[in-house]
Order: C-alpha cells, then sequence, then structure tokens
C-alpha cells in the first residue's frame, strides 16, 4: 500500500489534543517526595525541546513526524506505510516524545509534573525510566491491537503517562489532588483524593474507547491510555523499592 496522502502532520496523528468530557485539571498533590525528580524534569525538557524543533522543520515536520511515528500496520508488518527513520518495532518509544500541538504538549507535561515525581520517588531514577518507556510501549501496543490494520499513525506521551497514573492511584488513593473545575468561564480550585481524580479520568477513557471503536472518534488513541494505565498498576510493584512504597 502506498503511503497515504497527507496534507499536516497534525491532521493525521492519533493523539490526544485535547480531553473532551473530561474537565478536572490537576495543578498540584499534597505528597511529599524525598528525590529531586531529575527524570520527570528531564522528560519534560526533552519533550518540549523535541516540540520545538518539530515546529521549527514547517512543511519538513510532517516528514519528521511521520518516520517516528507509532503506525500499527508498520507494527505488525501488515504494509509498509511511512517511511521510518528507525525500525517499527522502536516506534514504540520514539512516538511518546512527539507532540501534535502546544495543547496536547501541555496537558501531558502537566499530568507528568503533578504525579511523575511520586513515582519517581518511589522507585528510584533509573528503574522510572524503564518503568516510562515500557509502560509507554505497552500503551502503544495496546491501542495497535485494537485495530492492526490501521495505517494512522500514533504519537504522544499520554500512553507512558496514564502508566504513571495506574502506579499513582495503586500507591497513593487517598493523596489530596487540588483541581482546577471550569464551570462555565468561572474556574474553581477544590482539593479531592487522587482515586477520584483518575478514577474517573480513567472510567472517562475506558467508555470513550468502548463507544469510539478505539479511538476513532476524536483524534485520541483511548486504548492507548486503558493499556498504559493497567500496565502500570500491573508492573509498579515490580519496579518500586519496597523501602519507598509510602501508602496514599
Amino acid at each position: 500500500m502506498s503511503r497515504p496522502k497527507l496534507t499536516a502532520w497534525k491532521e493525521y496523528a492519533r493523539v490526544e489534543s485535547r480531553r473532551p468530557g473530561y474537565q478536572m485539571i490537576p495543578l498540584r498533590d499534597d505528597n511529599p517526595t524525598t528525590l529531586t525528580p531529575f527524570v520527570t524534569v528531564g522528560l519534560i525538557v526533552l519533550n518540549c525541546l523535541i516540540f520545538f524543533y518539530q515546529i521549527s522543520l514547517g512543511p519538513a515536520a510532517e516528514q519528521f513526524v511521520l518516520s517516528l511515528a507509532a503506525i500499527p500496520a508498520d507494527l505488525f508488518d501488515v504494509t509498509r506505510v511511512g517511511n521510518p527513520a528507525v525500525p517499527p518495532w522502536l516506534t514504540v518509544v520514539t512516538s511518546m516524545f512527539l507532540h501534535a500541538n502546544i495543547l496536547h504538549l501541555g496537558g501531558n507535561m502537566l499530568y507528568l509534573w503533578v504525579f511523575g515525581n511520586n513515582i519517581e520517588d518511589v522507585m528510584g531514577h533509573g528503574r522510572f525510566v524503564l518503568f516510562y518507556l515500557l509502560v509507554g510501549a505497552m500503551a502503544a501496543f495496546s491501542h495497535a491491537l485494537t485495530d492492526p490494520l490501521s495505517t494512522v499513525p500514533m504519537i504522544g506521551a499520554s500512553g507512558a503517562i496514564s502508566g504513571v497514573l495506574g502506579a499513582y492511584v495503586l500507591l497513593f488513593p487517598l493523596v489530596r489532588v487540588q483541581v482546577l473545575i471550569p464551570i462555565g468561564i468561572f474556574p474553581y480550585l477544590v482539593h479531592v483524593s487522587a482515586v477520584l481524580v483518575l478514577g474517573l479520568w480513567i472510567v472517562v477513557q475506558v467508555l470513550n474507547g468502548i463507544f469510539g471503536l478505539g479511538g476513532v472518534e476524536g483524534g485520541v488513541a483511548w486504548f492507548a491510555h486503558v493499556g498504559g494505565f493497567l500496565a502500570g498498576i500491573l508492573l509498579i510493584k515490580l519496579f518500586a523499592r519496597p523501602q519507598s512504597v509510602r501508602a496514599g
């Protein structure tokens, strides 16, 4: 199959460029850490640098994104759609450092900033890097399995961050999180438990995935979020340092 005609990379990225139906925005948590979150900050900086390089390419950004995006049909060797700069299996990693627009980037980095430092704290820096990449890859494959013939590229860090959220809600369900809830034009700040914030978030992902047939509508890879979240729950106890696990 020939490469699809693409008019702009923003049009074909199956990503979470917005959060439809979910308006509880976390700002901070009441969960102190003992380690400086070098990896969390480093991931945020790296994602931002790659994004600004990406948009600096102008029209060439389309080819840059396509060459590093995860495409289900390529992953399962059904057909070669793009012209990957790396082996197709490696695009499950490279794709998580690309973003569709500033809102997509900002939303993902906000979630990583609020929740990532505590997961890094219980794992240590090295384990957290491996955990982040592994749950991100598992998230990408979760999405690809829902439509292995798809030639729609997937980009974004939200699958890996979903793994962080799954780990967080298992370890710290009762930690209070400050969230912003926009009601009309008025923003309200409230403190709620992590299990409520993240529980509602994953319910939204599951429902949209089921009724949207895996993310066909809205440009969102819903099942990447679900797969990443479950991967985080399953793997957190394996990666956490026993002496660092604190009940929330």
